[in-house]
């Protein structure tokens, strides 16, 4: 079709793991990715190629910090992500909000960055602020009479996931406790009584 008897070629001889790796890692030159999928992509390298960190960043020629950037994003909530995606939310800000620990910390700096328009410089000030010794020390003097078992752990990060802001259990030894909701202001108060169904 182009008018060429012979085209320049290499043929290569791979197996199933080889062809996987190459198909992986021609997938992430594409231009049009997204720091998610480039994440899930790093990821798969190393799940089922059984790579690690440094034998990825060497085949795309990049740092290994880069690699790391990626991989980190993976572990905000699933609406974070999803945000990303969509390109809605920066990597910038994305790598800013993964400095919190707390995935309730985390959605609630989303939530503003999404309803303030926050630049990444103003979301790196706000999640520094909130990681400053006197936020942590706050916060730990809250959490620590908690000490809730891991399956309740769970319940409580997946009720701040679901509302959007700040959740917390307490639960005493004879299973009774209470749960704690926060709201920041009266529009914020009415967004959670619509996801309960009180509207």
């Amino acid at each position: 079709m182009a008018g060429l008897k012979d085209i320049p070629a290499y043929i290569r001889t791979a197996d199933d793991q080889q062809m996987l790796e190459m198909a992986l890692l021609e997938n992430l030159q594409r231009e049009n990715l997204n720091a998610i999928e480039i994440g899930l992509s790093y990821r798969r390298l190393m799940d089922e190629c059984d790579l690690t960190q440094e034998e990825v960043a060497e085949r795309m020629k990049k740092d290994r910090s880069t690699v790391t950037n990626y991989l980190r994003l993976l572990r905000l909530p699933p609406d974070i992500q999803k945000s990303v995606r969509d390109g809605e939310l920066s990597m910038g800000h994305a790598r800013a909000i993964i400095g919190l620990e707390q995935i309730d910390q985390q959605l609630y700096v989303f939530r503003e960055v999404k309803d303030k328009g926050l630049s990444v410089r103003q979301t790196e000030k706000l999640v520094k602020d909130m990681s400053s010794p006197e936020a942590k020390s706050q916060g730990s003097a809250k959490s620590a009479p908690l000490k809730l078992p891991p399956a309740y752990k769970r319940i409580e990060d997946s009720m701040a996931s679901h509302f959007s802001t700040r959740v917390k259990m307490e639960r005493k030894k004879n299973g009774k406790g209470n749960i704690t909701i926060e709201y920041y202001n009266d529009e914020d108060l009415e967004r959670i009584m619509k996801l309960m169904h009180l509207d």
